[in-house]
């Protein structure tokens, strides 16, 4: 009697159309299952079709490089307010290196620079409301 239940429980796990609803659903790259196609104009989101006016002409995206790579700076003041308010937010939060594009060394300079001058009142730690 136990193989009975054993035989009748498997061939319902192992095929689609007789999966519980629990089970239905997104299965990854198992055959049959997963999503459906997306229709031919959709992208991936926002930013995919941000860019693809008439023509159906993709989004150029400029590499980001490092300013003071480029500017030839090798040292990060934390006097020079004017340049560590372009890294700080207009809510006063240090702005990651994946949006501007500067280089891990130069980022670990920069946020040590921002924090001494809000220590001393150069900078703000918060917006101002």
């Amino acid at each position: 009697m136990a193989d009975e239940t054993v035989q009748q429980a498997a061939p319902a796990a192992t095929t689609n159309e007789g999966a519980p609803a629990a089970r239905s659903g997104y299965q990854g790259s198992r055959p049959g299952g997963g999503r459906p196609p997306r229709p031919a104009g959709a992208g991936a989101g926002a930013g995919a079709g941000a860019g693809a006016g008439a023509g159906g002409r993709k989004f150029f995206r400029r590499k980001k490089v490092c300013k003071f790579t480029v500017e030839k700076i090798d040292t990060i003041s934390y006097r020079d307010v004017r340049l560590l308010q372009q890294f700080v937010s207009d809510r006063g939060k240090i702005i990651p290196r994946r949006l501007t594009g500067t280089s891990a060394p130069f980022q670990r300079k920069l946020t040590r620079a921002i924090k001494q001058a809000r220590a001393i009142a150069l900078l703000p730690f918060a917006a101002k409301y």
